[in-house]
């Protein structure tokens, strides 16, 4: 061990295991966690830190003394310089190991809780272009490579259109292909800063809130439908009107063609009014007969296949026969809602978000499924004796909340309320555990499902099923 510019330096590590957040983790010889950003279990390597802390270090890799059997080449030229796919250099059927495990311990060791064998992971078919729903930054000061600023050639044009730099919110990456989201997505991408460049347009620049191109996002769905939506700063109708017409005679295959002038300070659209340009406003999604129109500010799971595996999995834990009484709980736009409701008497979706309650009802309408009702409102708030007695006791109650989990007046209404099944769809089995952990006493864990929705990166989706232990 040395020390040096006061970050201190461990020689040969042994990466042992992949711990959260995606970061590998080794021992140090003081016996502190490491947590590195840049290696695979299986790797011998020498790591400089850069913090430490009373119980771990994090760093990085400098140097390899052996490479891991785990790994594989990256296929994407960005890979370790963009935010995304950080364990593109694990071969899949290793991500899906450590995936696994990290289900397994959290339950156990975060939540405490008696849990049964846990199902095998269910992979992706698709571990590259499985995305439906991309959204890429203009910047006219793109991020340098390393090499870019070592070398002796002037770049004299910064612009760029692709994601942000991991910590950088004023920097881009200039993105050649990327491995997400299946054609056209990069031909309509490189197509756009191609003749953005060519107009003369300029792109915006984020410390100054200058330029005119502000985000491009790119749609896809299972039956080949496509939305292009285009930001902009401000409202130059000229400028505008040449980039799309531009785009929708280069892509007539394009379903629906919007933008938005969004001159705020940040670029979230969700506050914006969104213009059509061309064809519709929204583009559809199928799944097992059922339709969903998806609008710009849809929210709709962005792996569509693996969407599909996770609410056969929640159908199958529900175990419907038709007589009962659910409670779909953030139920977004109604997507599980909707799957389920076939084999169910009636199903009540809460959701926080007025708008997904918007789409959930149009969608169910759309759907001629009748035996749905959809209701807006603070879960928390919403879900409360006088709601339950309106609606009815649920017999099932299936819950898919954010990473936050549930709060714990959600938690302690679910245990009042004594459902006989729970079916907990979790994005965060961290706080999937913290909640079991509060169930625990009433409701015993029978089936664990993980789910990968994300390959190449550390994500894991997960679906338990509680029975009540008093019935």
């Amino acid at each position: 061990m040395s020390r040096r510019n006061k970050r201190i330096v461990f020689e040969d590590l042994e990466v042992i295991d992949a711990g959260a957040k995606g970061k590998a983790v080794a021992k140090a010889p003081d016996g502190r966690v490491v947590f590195i950003n840049n290696a695979v279990p299986g790797d011998v390597a020498t790591i400089q830190t850069f913090k430490k802390r009373k119980s771990y270090y994090e760093g990085s890799a400098i140097a390899f003394s052996k490479l891991s059997d785990r790994r594989v080449e990256p296929v994407c030229e960005h890979f370790g310089t963009c935010g995304g796919c950080k364990w593109q250099y694990m071969g899949y059927e290793h991500q899906l190991h450590f995936k696994q495990k990290e289900v397994e311990n959290n339950l156990k060791r975060l939540g405490g809780v008696e849990v049964p064998e846990v199902l095998p992971i269910l992979g992706s078919k698709e571990q590259y272009f499985y995305r439906n729903k991309m959204e890429f930054s203009f910047s006219d000061s793109k991020w340098l490579t390393k090499e870019q600023i070592e070398s002796d050639v002037q770049i004299e044009n910064r612009n760029a259109l692709g994601f942000h730099i991991p910590g950088m919110w004023d920097k881009i990456l200039d993105l050649n292909k990327c491995h997400l989201q299946r054609d056209p997505s990069n031909a309509i991408r490189n197509f756009v800063k191609a003749k953005s460049e060519e107009l003369g347009l300029p792109f915006f620049n984020t410390r100054k809130q200058e330029g005119l191109l502000r985000t491009l996002m790119i749609r896809t769905s299972s039956i080949g439908e496509l939305m292009v939506l285009v930001q902009f700063f401000r409202n130059d109708n000229k400028e505008i009107k040449l980039l799309l017409d531009e785009i929708k005679n280069s892509f007539p295959e394009i379903t629906s063609l919007l933008y938005v002038i969004n001159s705020k300070g940040n670029d979230t659209i969700y506050d914006q009014e969104v213009n059509c340009y061309f064809g519709r406003d929204h583009i559809f999604e199928e799944m097992e007969g059922l339709r969903f129109k998806i609008n710009a500010k849809s929210f709709y799971q962005t792996n569509s296949e693996q969407a599909y595996e996770l609410y056969k999995v929640t159908r199958e834990f529900a175990n419907l026969k038709g007589t009962e009484t659910v409670y779909d709980l953030y139920t977004g736009t109604g997507t599980i809602a909707q799957f389920v409701a076939k084999q169910a008497k009636k199903v009540v979706g809460i959701e926080a978000v007025p708008e997904a309650i918007e789409a959930a009802k149009e969608n169910a309408q759309l759907n001629a499924i009748e035996n749905t009702e959809f209701y807006v409102g603070d879960m928390k708030k919403v879900f409360n004796q006088d709601f339950i007695a309106q609606h009815g006791i649920p017999d099932v109650v299936i819950t898919d909340p954010p990473r936050d989990g549930m709060h714990k007046d959600v938690v302690d209404q679910l245990i009042g309320l004594s459902p006989k099944r729970i079916v907990y769809v979790s994005c965060n089995s961290a706080t999937q555990a913290r909640d079991l952990a509060i169930l625990d006493p009433y409701y015993k864990v029978t089936k664990v499902q993980p789910v990968d929705m994300f390959p190449q990166t550390h994500h894991v989706e997960n679906v338990v099923l509680l029975e009540n232990r008093n019935l």
